[in-house]
């Protein structure tokens, strides 16, 4: 067959992957124009302090929300994957779950909130805005899974642009407003939230009878807590960092810290785009990425996005430092000190991903946690040696570059010791629907 031809049937065969992608992509694509309008609007709208308080405390609500549910999510979506009919039944398992978390995800916010921001920051503003994590953005991140997991990338695309949008609308509204305090955006966020949260529920959610069958549900349980496990310690280790510096260096510095994260947070929308690709590809060929040329292919793709992206917005920031507000400009100057940041970081969230798909949940958990707790002391040693706010920044790329080494090696260690899939996964491969069901 002629090489011309051998292109194009190869070309046909990836036609619904790459159509599959350029759906995620638009939504990545969409929600980082919105996002980046979201995030001019707050960093202006409140003070630099402020700010590194709301941001800290959303990220706390963001691991809080890995709480929820104890990990059930992942059954969820693995069954909108392989076996649709029995979405209704998981979404009753997972509503459940939910309501036996509640409890413990209670605890935890009082624990984060004793340990970090009493005296700081007013509780009804913590708790408003982990509320708005926990609660609602949470259900419209699991509208948008399990729509990912049938394959309705559009569907998926468009609610992340919609829930983007309403947050960007009440951050916008908010600032024409002008009242600026952290309480009243603290409320604000959490109606905008719910917002979202409903009209992706109302609007999207697959129309199954919801059917409680706790014999399934046993069967996932050990599967649920160790996806819930390393999905709290994955947030954990990435946003630790907010919250040691908001303890070692105060508001302002925190508010700084998060204006610089949050640009580079920017970077990794179209890389989590290619991850849920990669994810769905690996259930479905676990040997796909066996070969070393491929996984270094993959790895060098993800980090030459990531620098390319900052570096882009970085060289605009330079040029005009003002271009996203008076307090984004106090940070502008530190987007290139931080060049390798994000590289290091959206490949350390990538290769999480690879072990998730794989099926090695506790091993994934174990990396992280590894991950985290040498991120934590790095981290500690940097501010206290490095005082100077651009010297700690520049520092990052070599802490982030530690870390790379630790998640790469264990990763790839993890999938080399161990070819075959894992008795879990393979339970979950017999339970795939089989041809003509």
């Amino acid at each position: 067959m002629p090489r011309t031809a051998v292109w194009i049937e190869s070309f046909k065969g990836n036609l619904s992957v790459i159509r599959d992608y350029a759906w995620l992509l638009s939504g990545s694509a969409g929600r980082l124009v919105l996002s980046l309008a979201y995030f001019v609007s707050i960093a202006n709208g409140l003070s630099v302090g402020d700010f590194g308080l709301f941001a800290t405390a959303s990220a706390t609500g963001i691991v809080l929300s890995r709480i929820g549910g104890f990990g059930f999510v992942s059954p969820l979506y693995r069954v909108a994957t392989v076996r649709q009919r029995l979405v209704g039944t998981y979404t009753a398992g997972l509503l459940v779950a939910f309501l036996l978390s509640l409890p413990v995800v209670a605890m935890a916010a009082a624990g984060f909130y004793a340990a970090f921001f009493d005296g700081e920051m007013g509780i009804a503003a913590f708790v408003a805005v982990v509320t708005a994590e926990i609660l609602f953005w949470r259900a419209l991140e699991v509208v948008v899974i399990v729509n990912n997991g049938l394959g309705r990338f559009g569907r998926g695309a468009s609610i992340v642009i919609a829930g983007s949008a309403i947050r960007a609308a009440a951050a916008v509204g908010f600032v024409l407003v002008g009242s600026g305090t952290l309480l009243e955006w603290s409320w604000v966020y959490m109606t905008a939230n719910a917002a979202a949260a409903l009209f992706a529920i109302v609007g999207f959610y697959p129309r199954q009878r919801l059917r409680f069958r706790p014999a399934l549900y046993l069967a996932r349980w050990r599967d649920s807590l160790s996806v819930a496990g390393a999905e709290i310690i994955f947030y954990l280790q990435s946003e630790l960092d907010k919250l040691l510096v908001l303890s070692l260096g105060g508001p302002q510095m925190a508010g700084i810290y998060a204006i610089l994260m949050r640009l580079i947070d920017l970077t990794a929308l179209p890389i989590r785009s290619a991850n849920t690709m990669i994810v769905q590809k690996l259930m479905k060929s676990p040997g796909w990425i066996a070969d070393w040329k491929m996984r270094w292919g993959l790895e060098a793709i993800v980090a030459v996005v990531s620098v390319a992206g900052l570096a882009v917005l970085g060289g605009i920031l330079h040029v005009y430092p003002t271009l996203l507000g008076r307090n984004v400009a106090d940070a502008a100057p530190l987007v290139l000190v931080a060049l390798f940041v994000p590289a290091f970081r959206n490949l350390i969230e990538y290769e999480s991903e690879l072990l998730y798909a794989r099926g090695k949940t506790g091993l994934r958990a174990l990396i992280l946690a590894i991950v985290g707790l040498i991120k934590a002391g790095l981290l500690v040693v940097l501010l206290r040696a490095a005082p100077d706010t651009e010297r700690w920044i520049l520092g990052l790329n070599g802490l982030f570059l530690v870390l790379w080494i630790v998640s790469a090696s264990s990763t790839y260690a993890a999938f080399d010791w161990s070819r075959p899939r894992t008795r879990l996964s393979r339970r979950w491969l017999r339970s795939a629907p089989q041809p003509g069901e």
